[in-house]
């Protein structure tokens, strides 16, 4: 079923939603009235439109900026656990694990200096986490071969 450009609009309302309001509580209830939409509409739609569910790419979005707070920043895996939103360390590390490869600890630990001569739109792009097929694959390895290319 395609979906049309009005209901695109929509999805696309909430899913802005999620990229500005990522460490909110956001709810699947809460982003389908952003799309103006039922509960259950909304997830079939928004899946059938980003190939991943509102909770995946919303939690995506959450360890994409867990990974820069991890690079650059002060604060403690629990403290980011927090700061991006989610409400669960053990659920907020899994998570991540299981779509960088590693868990937030380890990311952490790794050598980012590198990543400091790209700019911020390029190290979004390639740092950000996929799971492809069932296996965690995360973006990094490419970055950091673009990263020591450039450098």
């Amino acid at each position: 079923m395609a979906v049309d450009l009005d209901e695109l609009k929509r999805l696309r309302r909430a899913r802005d939603r999620m990229d500005r309001e990522y460490a909110q509580p956001l709810d699947v209830s809460a982003l389908a009235r952003t799309a103006l939409m039922s509960t259950a509409h909304f997830s079939r739609r928004f899946r059938e439109a980003y190939s991943e569910t509102p909770y995946a790419y919303l939690m995506t979005r959450r360890i994409e900026r867990a990974k820069a707070l991890l690079r650059y920043g002060e604060l403690s895996v629990t403290e980011i656990c927090f700061a991006v939103g989610c409400t669960s360390l053990g659920s907020f590390s899994s998570r991540f694990t299981e779509l960088v490869g590693e868990s937030p600890s380890a990311y952490r630990a790794r050598d980012h200096e590198d990543w400091r001569v790209l700019p911020s739109c390029h190290i979004m792009v390639v740092s950000r986490p996929r799971k492809t097929g069932g296996a965690s694959r995360d973006s990094s390895s490419f970055g950091e071969a673009l990263v020591k290319a450039s450098a």
